[in-house]
Parts: C-alpha cells; sequence; structure tokens
C-alpha cells in the first residue's frame, strides 16, 4: 500500500472572499489535481477559500479531509462555515486555533491561499513544525505581508524552513506535491 501525501491549506473562511483569492484558491486545487492519485487535500474544513478549494478537488475526484474545529461542528447547510466539500471530516474537538495546530502537524506541505490573523498563525506553526510552506501571494488578504516579514524566506532568526513565495497557483500546487514528496 502507497502512503498517500497530505498537502495542507491555510486559508481565510471569509464567506465573501476577494475574486483573486476566490479564483487562485480554484487554480491552486485545479492544478493540485494532476497528483490526485498521491494527495489528499487537508483543510481546516470550514467555508471560503477552504471551501472552493475543497470544491475543486472534491468535485474532480480529490479526497480531501476537513478538521472541524469544534465550534463548526454543529453548523448546518447553509450556514457560512458549513462545507459539504470535507470528504473526511474529522471532528476535532478543538478550538479553531488548537486545530490548526493538528493541520500543520499532520500535513507534509502547507499552501497560504490568503487570510487573516488565523491563515498567518498557520503558516507560523507550519514553519515551526518545519513542513515545507509555500506562500500564494497577491490575494489581497494580509498573509501577502509575509513575503515582506521574512528575512530571504526565513520566518524568524532561526531559519527553520525557507518559506517559498509566489503569485501564482499552479506554482503553489507543483511546489506543494514536489516539496511533500521530498519531505515523507
Amino acid at each position: 500500500m502507497s502512503r498517500k501525501i497530505l498537502v495542507a491549506i491555510g486559508a481565510s473562511s471569509d464567506p465573501n472572499p476577494p475574486s483573486t483569492a476566490a479564483e487562485k484558491a480554484r487554480r491552486f486545487a485545479k492544478a493540485l489535481l494532476k497528483h490526485r492519485d498521491e494527495v489528499i487535500l487537508m483543510s481546516g474544513g470550514d467555508g471560503g477559500l477552504m471551501k472552493i478549494a475543497c470544491k475543486e478537488f472534491a468535485e474532480s475526484g480529490g479526497l480531501t479531509v476537513g478538521i472541524i474545529p469544534l465550534e463548526d461542528e454543529f453548523v448546518s447547510e447553509g450556514h457560512p462555515r458549513y462545507s459539504p466539500y470535507n470528504v473526511i471530516p474529522i471532528l476535532s474537538g478543538m478550538t479553531y486555533q488548537m486545530r490548526s495546530i493538528t493541520l500543520a502537524r499532520s500535513c507534509n506541505s502547507m499552501v497560504i491561499l490568503g487570510g487573516g490573523a488565523g491563515t498567518i498563525i498557520e503558516a507560523f506553526l507550519a514553519y515551526l513544525y518545519a513542513k515545507p510552506l509555500i506562500i500564494l501571494t497577491g490575494t489581497g488578504y494580509p498573509s501577502d505581508k509575509l513575503q515582506e516579514l521574512s528575512d530571504n524566506g526565513y520566518l524568524d532568526h532561526r531559519k527553520i524552513v525557507k518559506a517559498c513565495f509566489t503569485d501564482d497557483p499552479v506554482e503553489a500546487a507543483e511546489l506543494a506535491y514536489r516539496l511533500a514528496m521530498v519531505r515523507s
């Protein structure tokens, strides 16, 4: 049995994401589908960009895992944070922030698709756990500023893992796959 590669996304749950970010999330998921037989797409299980990327991936035959936070375990269809595109939903029993630790520790690579404080925390968690980290820029979210904060790709003085920055979602998907393969 061959082991699957876990590519996690850190992404905003904003129910009305900027159109540029939404399109980049779609293009990322579509590009990652090239490796759908080897890759499982992981997310925090919510709406917004997570839902957009998981919808694209799942509807085209990809497998998705959503790490559902405690606060969202009982949201119903129609709620902005509900996503029917978690092929495998995992009810974490953890708060939003705590489930991000599980997401970052479990993945083979993490892609930041755009977001605010929660997404930025996920980027730093992946960095601290030395996970290959790809940060999509040009999304219109505060996470775009991570490149300005980095020193030659490193998020702090320890230089744990060098983040890859790109504004191209297709390149982000390829980097996520390739770097995860090296790591797994």
